[in-house]
Order: structure tokens, then C-alpha cells, then sequence
């Protein structure tokens, strides 16, 4: 298998450069044992992780792609990746990882706690499982950002089969209940990874925990945008966590440029006093859900954000048609 590095693969000590050696990027033919990289390590280079057995492993920095072939019974975390997770020929997998694109051939019995950006595939694989990406070190942050990721870019429930079988299902959805901790365990506490902290609980998670394609409980669902500003991220985070805290149920979300034109397609009656907003970047749109939503919404924005502009579904009569219009608007731009 090929491993290509950049110009930039190169390190300086005392001030020379030195080629990197390949080996450094790349995980083969381990067995019983925990391995991986700690942040700095990879930089944004691709890595390759093959023919590993029962073996725990941690990818704590951003890479360019990562590619895991012919690996058995082994638990996997993958930091942020700007290209694709590629898993080939793997049995008995269990998985965090955070990408562009994920896809998989040739594998069977995998549980994946996943960010992705765009509709993960699979091929000729069976007994997949998806749940929504849990977890937390301190440098996870900057390392999506590294990687061109967006944490509110997360399709980890729109799954397609590229090859299914009539009348069986290839995948499946893990219970809401599942906890990443019990599917990829903490690093040993005397292993390389002890000065990593981690959280995996979904309130200290990066990525902001889903219900994705799961049922909804309430018929009601209220689409609540912000408009680019300094702490639209921040502001995103507080909205969430006053929402959840309510007892409300956050389904999905996305961040997305806008042109007039959209706007004014997705927004309707108040696009007129929004396209201005739009110059100032991407928006972060969300829809939260259960009895009472919209009305619960309208009073966060006006107690907490009154200073920030952001839309807020009006009526819970209109509120279905406002997230449709927006996410499907979302979708078609992200080519989903």
C-alpha cells in the first residue's frame, strides 16, 4: 500500500530539516497491545492503521486521510480527518472518528460513534452500527478547525448502502443510551495517553450530541438560526445546553453560507431584514424539538440573545414548513 507525504512532512531539529520516516505514520501488524499518536504528532498527514488485532488505538491530532485495512477485534478513536476514513476488510470494530467523508468495503459487525460531513457509505458490509460522535481532549477543537470540519456538519444517521440486500438491513442505529466508554475505553492510565484529558459524556462532547434520523417525539420542531458573528459558535453551544436543559431535543444541525437568493427562498416573509446579515459569513441553524418548543425558543432569544440576531420559528403552525425550507435548502448545498 502507497503512503504519500507532502513537502511539508519535515521536521526541523537544531535547526535543520529532516525527513520524516513513513514508519512514524502508520500502525501494522500490531496485536494485544494500546498505540496511537498524541496531538502534534501528525500535523495533517495521512495515515495508514493495518492488519492490527485486539489492539486499542488513539489518533489524538488532525490528519489528511486514514485508511484502516484487515484489522480484527480493535477499538479506535480517529481525531478529526479533512478527507476520508476508509475502513476495508475489518471485522469486530468499535469506533469514534470525526471526517469528511467515511466509507466502508468489505466489513462486518462494526458500532461507529461518528461526525461526518458529508452521507456516509458502505459497501458490502454487514452488521454496521451509527451513533452520533461523543467526546472531548483539549486540543479537539482546534483540530477540527485544522481539518476544515464544522462541528454542526454531522450526517452521521443519513447512512447509504451502496449495496443492499431485499430484505435485510445492512445497518442499524445503536440505542440512544449507548455510551462511547463502553464501546472504546479511556487510555490505559499507564499508557503514552495518560496525560490526554478526555471526556466522552455527551455534555462535554464537541460535536453537539443529535437524535439524527431516530423517531422524533413531538410533532412540534422549531427552526432557530444565528447569523455570523464573534460568538456565534459560543452562542450556538448556550442555546443548546438552555434547550436540553428544558428538556427539549435537539435533531440536527448545520452551518452554511447563504446567498440573497436563498435566503429569500428559505425565509420567505423575513428575508428582507436578514440578507444583510448573510455578508457577515455562514450560519448555524438548529431544530429542537418537543411540546412547547417554539414558544420556549422565542423566550431564550429574547432573554438571552437580544442583542444577537438570529431567526426563531413564530408559530408552531409554520415551524415544520421553516426547518424543511431550511434544511432541505442545507442539504442540496452540501450535496446531500
Amino acid at each position: 500500500m502507497g503512503c504519500f507525504f507532502s513537502k511539508k512532512s519535515k521536521r526541523k531539529s537544531e535547526g535543520k530539516e529532516e525527513p520524516v520516516d513513513p514508519k512514524d505514520f502508520m500502525l501494522t501488524g500490531l496485536k494485544d497491545v494500546t498505540v496511537g499518536r498524541l496531538p502534534g504528532k501528525l500535523n495533517g498527514q495521512q495515515f495508514v492503521i493495518q492488519e492490527c488485532e485486539n489492539c486499542n488505538i488513539y489518533v489524538f491530532d488532525h490528519s489528511a486521510t486514514i485508511t484502516v485495512d484487515d484489522c480484527v477485534n480493535c477499538r479506535i478513536f480517529l481525531g478529526p480527518v479533512k478527507g476520508s476514513v476508509f475502513l476495508r476488510d475489518c471485522k469486530d470494530i468499535k469506533c469514534v472518528v470525526a471526517c469528511q467523508q467515511f466509507r466502508t468495503r468489505d466489513c462486518k459487525k462494526m458500532e461507529v460513534f461518528l461526525c461526518c460531513a458529508t452521507q456516509p457509505i458502505i459497501e458490502s458490509s454487514t452488521g454496521m452500527k451509527f451513533s452520533c460522535f461523543q467526546y472531548y481532549y483539549p486540543e479537539l477543537a482546534y483540530h477540527f478547525q485544522d481539518a476544515g470540519l464544522s462541528i454542526f456538519n454531522n450526517n452521521w444517521s443519513n447512512i447509504h448502502d451502496f449495496t443492499p440486500v431485499s430484505g435485510e438491513n445492512n445497518w442499524s442505529l445503536l440505542p440512544e443510551s449507548a455510551a462511547v466508554s463502553d464501546y472504546v475505553p479511556l487510555p490505559d492510565p499507564e499508557s503514552e495517553f495518560k496525560s490526554v484529558r478526555i471526556f466522552t459524556e455527551p455534555g462535554r462532547s464537541i460535536v453537539p450530541l443529535t437524535k439524527g434520523g431516530r423517531r422524533k417525539e413531538s410533532d412540534e420542531s422549531c427552526l432557530f438560526v444565528f447569523f455570523a458573528g464573534e460568538y456565534t459558535t459560543p452562542n450556538a453551544r448556550k442555546l443548546i445546553d438552555e434547550a436540553t436543559a428544558k428538556g427539549f431535543v435537539l435533531i440536527q444541525t448545520k452551518e452554511v453560507s447563504m446567498r440573497p437568493e436563498d435566503v429569500k427562498r428559505v425565509f420567505q416573509s423575513n428575508a428582507e431584514e436578514l440578507v444583510e446579515w448573510i455578508t457577515k459569513g455562514p450560519v448555524i441553524a438548529m431544530e429542537l424539538n418537543g411540546d412547547g418548543v417554539v414558544e420556549a425558543c422565542k423566550s431564550i432569544a429574547n432573554e438571552v440573545f437580544s442583542s444577537t440576531k438570529v431567526f426563531v420559528s413564530d408559530n408552531k403552525n409554520t415551524s415544520s414548513r421553516d426547518v424543511d425550507n431550511f434544511f432541505n435548502f442545507a442539504d442540496m448545498q452540501m450535496g446531500l
